[in-house]
């Protein structure tokens, strides 16, 4: 959106370069992918019955909201809820507006950004029939601020929660979108933007038929070992620190029908992956920079490793393909190969026995 005191009006330098044509054509293409996969995706039944068909496509879907942005950002620490709208345009043309609040949130991105990320409330009969139906919230990942530097950062976020889909259905589903935001107060229309949803806590526990739990805190010897294993091992290959559960911070508990306790995490800007330039590594941590990797994982039983090492070493090929994909190609091929590189170096790590036993298994928090 805006920094300081300019104006709402004023427009991403993202939109600028060959890097908005690419985007732009994109846009069209997989707006238009997105309402051929909606119309083969959605099952029969009543809405009740049916996930939110926003996460059942890979294209980009374009939307308008309509808010006193603003205000918005002015009081954005408030978390104050605002009435606003949103629209998206269906397969036929036709234009469709849904009524929606939304309220900030967020720790640090709260502090940092201009336009933080957002939560979206809906109206259940509202969305019926439309791509949020069975939804009552929804979390949206903003451009924060402006500039092409800001847009690339959302994007190698959301990168970051696809690649932990490929690591477990036990994970948050996102979907990419083009966001203009018009102003209700000015008429003023600032986008578009890149963003993407992230799916909600209790979609999450309905599609893996789990409990979701609300609990403040969780000790090891109720986390499913293999699980767990999954979890610490990709925060270690995107280098995200940024986590606990001695008060679940970025992790949300899911329980098993079996009694087990599954962690799921999300928030992963101060991650080495996405490498923002306010991202920061607590002090306590013996590393200096996001881009340091340290395993904060939980010790589990030694045969736990091998499994989940190959399990990694499976997904590789289809990691590194989503950088070359619709969404990766919006990355700058400088990012696009900084990241792989990134990558390579946790894949060595891994294979090579004696750095996998010093940086992770030896590493492990609660060694004796």
């Amino acid at each position: 959106m805006v920094d300081g005191a300019a104006s709402v009006k004023e427009i991403s330098d993202y939109r600028k370069g060959m890097i908005v044509a690419a985007f732009v054509a994109l846009l069209c293409a997989m707006n238009s992918a997105f309402w051929v996969q909606t119309a083969s995706a959605a099952p029969a039944g009543g809405d009740q019955a049916k996930p939110a068909k926003v996460f059942a496509t890979e294209g980009t879907l374009p939307l308008t909201l309509t808010a006193p942005w603003r205000d918005f950002m002015r009081n954005k620490t408030a978390k104050k809820p605002y009435p606003g709208t949103l629209e998206y345009v269906d397969e036929a043309g036709a234009k469709h507006s849904v009524p929606v609040t939304f309220e900030a949130r967020g720790i640090n991105r709260l502090k940092v950004c201009n336009l933080p990320p957002i939560k979206l409330t809906f109206e259940k009969d509202a969305v019926q029939g439309t791509p949020f139906r069975g939804t009552k919230s929804l979390k949206l990942v903003t451009h924060c601020g402006s500039g092409e530097r800001w847009e690339q950062y959302v994007i190698k976020e959301m990168l970051a929660y696809r690649i932990y889909n490929l690591v477990t259905e036990r994970s948050f589903k996102v979907h990419a979108l083009s966001v203009s935001y018009v102003d209700s107060a000015e008429r003023s229309t600032d986008g578009p933007h890149f963003g993407f949803l992230v799916e909600d806590d209790s979609a999450l526990a309905k599609r893996n038929e789990v409990k979701k739990l609300d609990v403040p805190s969780v000790k090891l010897e109720q986390l499913e070992p293999l699980e767990y294993s999954r979890f610490a091992l990709f925060e270690y290959l995107i280098g995200n620190t940024d986590f606990g559960f001695g008060s679940l911070h970025n992790v949300e508990l899911i329980q098993m029908a079996n009694g087990d306790y599954v962690p799921v995490v999300y928030d992963f800007d101060f991650s080495g992956a996405v490498n923002a330039r306010y991202a920061t590594v607590d002090p306590q941590f013996r590393i200096r920079s996001v881009r340091d990797r340290l395993y904060r994982g939980y010790c589990v039983p030694n045969e736990q490793y091998p499994k989940v090492f190959a399990l990694f070493n499976a997904k590789k090929d289809s990691i590194y393909a989503l950088y070359k994909d619709s969404l990766g190609t919006l990355l700058r091929p400088a990012i696009v190969d900084e990241t792989l590189k990134y990558f390579d170096d946790f894949y060595r790590t891994i294979n090579n026995p004696k750095s996998a036993e010093n940086e992770i298994i030896d590493a492990c928090v609660g060694k004796k």
